[in-house]
């Protein structure tokens, strides 16, 4: 079997996928022919959609479309971030066990998916598209991912791609990925400094990297997981929400099919604001016969949103002194993702860095290129253009334990080089846990005297309840313990703890996986679900190939009785098929076929009169 390398750019906005064919990445196009599908999935009376045909019914359907999942995907549902925004959707988010489910009336009933499922519907989309390009079977993939993204939402992303029958053999930042592609396309001997900065539709990536030749390595990566060109979208419709309300006295809000309709425009508008100064909203008919007609200009734009581009400067200003590199030693600063095209934002980097020239790489599918370059990489040994590249990541966020004080001890610090081992030593006295070189804390389980309470957090801060507890377990002591805690962290951040008391020897030793995200038991079920719904779509797709098989057959034979004398017959069959094909819009695939059956039977001694023994000849004697 053919071995592919394919690299998914996984969007909140758009995703894009791209394969390594021919010595190059290669973008490819969707079924609409675009070559970036929206991370839209939407649910029916009938099938399910996803991209273009989603997006394009929104209008019509608000309640039951899906969008902006990566926001909400390894999220609690009581995530302040995924609060936020949750106002602005007209679907439904609910809670089931802390975790959020999207509610949607599926079929004419109601369906709770994860947000895992959703992506993995994408997923499947992506799939299936260079599936249709490539003629074969795709299976490993490497996805890009926003800089920031933590372990919940990494490991959220790896059972999406199980539900999707993918193997991901890698997760990268898309700033790295970008980087790669840019890299691949401007060699030089030099060793030099690239800043990547990635504003997408949700999300605000920056990475700093060293390339030298071959070999690309990230030496800091920064973020915010809450910015991108959909938060700029929310500031128009709540700016166009005040303004028909002054107008009309009027609430958009009430109706949810109008503020999907606001949203399209908005788009629209802010896409149109990066090549024009000004630009008209229309819509007709928008709330109650009310036609909506209103014009914006660039700098109404820049002022609705000049605290969202300034919190974009942030995480440049961060990934410099994280990699301990000044401004002037910055050779060249590339930008990516679809927002990165705003002229304001543009303006406000390049004064940064004194007025330096940025480099605009195809904001769009530069990530989805270097996905697809790493997927090469890491695929086979035949794909000699890109064997030598070596890529060398960071983990994005600091990995610790709780110590005395509600205090988070970090045993893995962010921008740490992957893979990762690590380990800290800590004695107990009077029932306290503390480190040799840092005489912090950890109090003994209260209820088990003889056993420590380990708690495994992620993130920045000190306190734990500004952190995210990613797992904890339980380690019997002996009376004056020395307890060896040790992370090790893989490429795939997939993060493995142990802790052993030394005193008590390694029989002791206690080593645990952190599992986070669905169980097995959910991702087996989810499986099921998705292979049913894949073999819905399937249903779904070769009854519309029926169906226009039918079609065509029955409408080239009007054309053939236009040609022949004495077809009263097959004329009269024709326009029985006709009739009935107009009123079973709904048949299924095997009753479309049965009636083409009847009127084959019906030609068959037409096509021998004719002396045309094979069925294809038929079009070829209507051409002549």
């Amino acid at each position: 079997m053919i071995e592919y390398a394919v690299g998914i750019d996984l969007g909140t906005s758009y995703s894009c996928v791209s394969v390594w064919h021919n010595d190059r990445a290669e973008i490819i196009a969707n079924d609409y022919g675009y070559r970036i599908t929206p991370s839209y999935v939407a649910f029916t009376n009938s099938e399910i959609l996803i991209g273009d045909a989603a997006k394009n019914q929104i209008s019509l359907n608000p309640h039951n479309t899906v969008f902006d999942i990566c926001r909400l995907i390894g999220r609690s549902f009581h995530n302040l971030e995924a609060q936020s925004v949750m106002k602005y959707w007209p679907f439904t988010v609910i809670e089931k066990n802390e975790k959020p489910y999207i509610r949607v009336t599926y079929k004419g009933e109601k369906k709770d998916f994860t947000p895992e499922e959703i992506v993995s519907m994408l997923l499947v989309k992506m799939k299936e598209t260079a599936e249709y390009y490539l003629g074969g079977e795709v299976r490993n993939v490497v996805i890009t991912v926003p800089t920031y993204f933590n372990i919940s939402q990494y490991q959220a992303i790896k059972d999406a791609g199980l539900i999707a029958d993918l193997d991901i053999i890698r997760i990268v930042n898309s700033p790295t990925t970008a980087a790669i592609t840019y890299g691949l396309n401007t060699k030089t001997n030099k060793e030099r400094n690239v800043l990547v900065f990635d504003l997408g539709g949700g999300t605000c990536s920056v990475s700093i990297l060293t390339i030298d030749d071959e070999i690309f390595e990230v030496k800091a990566v920064a973020g915010n997981n809450h910015l991108g060109g959909e938060d700029f979208d929310d500031r128009l419709i709540n700016h166009f929400v005040q303004e028909f309300r002054k107008k009309f006295n009027k609430d958009l809000t009430s109706d949810k099919r109008a503020l999907c309709r606001l949203r399209n425009n908005c788009e629209y508008a802010k896409r149109s604001l990066s090549a024009s100064i000004s630009v008209n909203i229309e819509i007709d008919c928008l709330l109650d016969y009310i036609d909506f007609y209103i014009s914006l200009t660039r700098g109404e734009f820049e002022e609705l949103n000049q605290d969202l581009f300034q919190s974009a400067m942030k995480p440049i200003e961060k990934v410099l002194r994280d990699a301990k590199i000044e401004k002037y030693q910055v050779h060249e600063i590339c930008l990516v993702g679809g927002s990165s095209r705003i002229p304001k934002i543009q303006k406000m980097i390049s004064n940064y860095f004194n007025g330096k020239e940025l480099k605009l790489i195809n904001p769009d599918e530069a990530s989805a290129r270097g996905a697809a370059v790493q997927a090469a990489i890491l695929s086979s040994d035949t794909f000699e253009k890109v064997r030598n590249i070596l890529l060398l990541d960071v983990t994005s966020l600091s990995l610790g334990i709780e110590t005395s004080g509600s205090v988070i001890t970090p045993i893995i610090k962010r921008n740490t080089k992957l893979p990762s081992k690590k380990a800290e030593i800590f004695k107990i006295f009077a029932k306290n846990l503390f480190s040799f070189t840092e005489s912090l804390y950890i109090d003994t389980n209260p209820e088990n005297k003889s056993s420590v309470l380990i708690q495994v957090y992620e993130g920045e801060r000190s306190k734990i309840g500004n952190n995210k507890l990613l797992g904890k377990f339980e380690l019997t002591i002996s009376s004056v313990p020395q307890i060896e805690v040790t992370f090790k962290l893989d490429l795939n951040y997939i993060l493995k703890v142990s802790a052993v008391d030394k005193s008590m020897g390694k029989s002791h030793k206690k080593k645990i996986i952190i599992t986070i995200g669905l169980s097995k038991e959910e991702i087996k079920f989810m499986v099921a679900e998705a292979k049913k719904y894949r073999a819905e779509k399937e249903k779904i797709v070769q009854k519309m190939q029926a169906r226009n098989d039918f079609e065509s057959y029955t409408y080239i034979l009007c054309n053939l009785v236009r040609c022949v004398d004495n077809m009263d017959k097959v004329y009269d069959a024709i326009q029985e098929s006709i009739t009935w094909f107009n009123n079973n819009e709904e048949a299924e695939k095997d009753e479309y076929e049965h009636k083409q059956k009847l009127l084959k039977e019906i030609v068959s001694p037409i096509m021998k009169k004719l002396n045309i023994t094979d069925e294809t000849l038929l079009f070829d004697v209507l051409a002549i």
